[in-house]
C-alpha cells in the first residue's frame, strides 16, 4: 500500500510504502498525484519512502513502467529514502536509466531529501 505524505515542500509529491504494492496503488494513488502535477504544469518531483519492502506483483511492475513512460519527459527529481541496501545499490547501478535526476537518502534524511526534490 501506498500512504501519501503531507509534510512535503510545495510541488513535491511524496509516498510511504507499507506493506505489497499492488496495481491499485498505481492506479488509485501514485498515478492521479501525478497527473495533477503535469496537469498544473509541474514537473514531477517525488519522494518515495521506503522502511522496508514486502514485495510487488504483477501487476504493480507493469503500472510503474507504465507511470513512468507516460510522462517520461516530466520526471525531474525522485528522492528514494531507505536503509534497504539492496535498493540503494540498485538506484546506484540503473538510476541513470531512470527518467529525471534520482539519488538515494538514508531514512534519517528524509527532510534532507524533500529539500533536494523540491530544489
Amino acid at each position: 500500500m501506498l500512504e501519501t505524505l503531507d509534510d512535503l515542500p510545495d510541488g513535491v509529491i511524496g509516498f510511504r510504502a507499507v506493506g505489497e504494492l499492488h496495481a491499485t496503488d498505481y492506479r488509485d494513488v501514485l498515478a492521479p498525484a501525478i497527473e495533477h502535477a503535469v496537469a498544473e504544469g509541474r514537473d514531477v518531483r517525488i519522494v518515495l519512502v521506503f522502511e522496508k519492502f514486502d514485495g510487488m506483483s504483477g501487476g504493480a511492475a507493469w503500472q510503474d513502467l507504465k507511470l513512468g513512460i507516460d510522462h517520461l519527459t516530466r520526471w525531474k527529481r525522485i528522492a528514494l529514502v531507505t536503509d534497504i541496501d539492496w535498493m540503494i545499490h540498485l538506484v546506484s547501478l540503473f538510476g541513470w536509466m531512470t527518467p529525471g535526476d534520482v539519488r538515494h537518502f538514508p531514512l534519517a534524511e528524509r527532510t534532507q531529501a524533500a529539500a533536494w526534490a523540491a530544489a
